[in-house]
């Protein structure tokens, strides 16, 4: 049976001001900041994009392994994510939804009922989504190409 364990690590470095450098061995650095409503720039990625980010790079992945393994030909995937940052009951921020809307291709032969099927196990199996306490929902657009 494989390992059920596994560890990513990471890296970050203060650079200047409220920015930094994100990275993982053998990846490209990734600038990092805070987002301009909190005293940062527009031009790097803040924590909150990354995580609305790893919500839709998941999604995403995990519906086209449930295709794949579904023997589901899928022709074209792309998403836009919206992640909604507030504070909750007077605590700290937190992000407490985020809607994940794909746009999946598909060939005319392909069940439109199954692949609903399978998006909606790739928004129950999304491991980010998962790991976050607030809401993910996906809504998406299928269409036939």
């Amino acid at each position: 049976m494989a390992d059920q364990s596994h560890l990513y690590e990471t890296s970050v470095q203060w650079t200047e001001a409220r920015r930094g450098a994100l990275e993982s061995s053998a990846r490209p650095t990734v600038a990092i900041g805070a987002p301009p409503e909190f005293g940062g720039t527009a031009d790097v990625w803040s924590p909150e994009h990354l995580c609305v980010a790893a919500v839709n790079a998941c999604v995403m992945l995990t519906f086209l392994t449930i295709a794949s393994n579904s023997k589901v030909a899928v022709r074209s995937y792309t998403a836009t994510a919206t992640g909604t940052l507030e504070k909750a009951d007077g605590r700290s921020f937190e992000i407490t939804r985020i809607e994940v809307r794909p746009r999946v291709g598909i060939g005319a032969d392909v069940d439109r009922a199954k692949l609903e099927r399978l998006l909606q196990m790739a928004e129950r199996n999304c491991y980010v989504s998962n790991s976050l306490k607030g809401t993910v929902s996906i809504r998406p657009e299928i269409v036939v190409e």
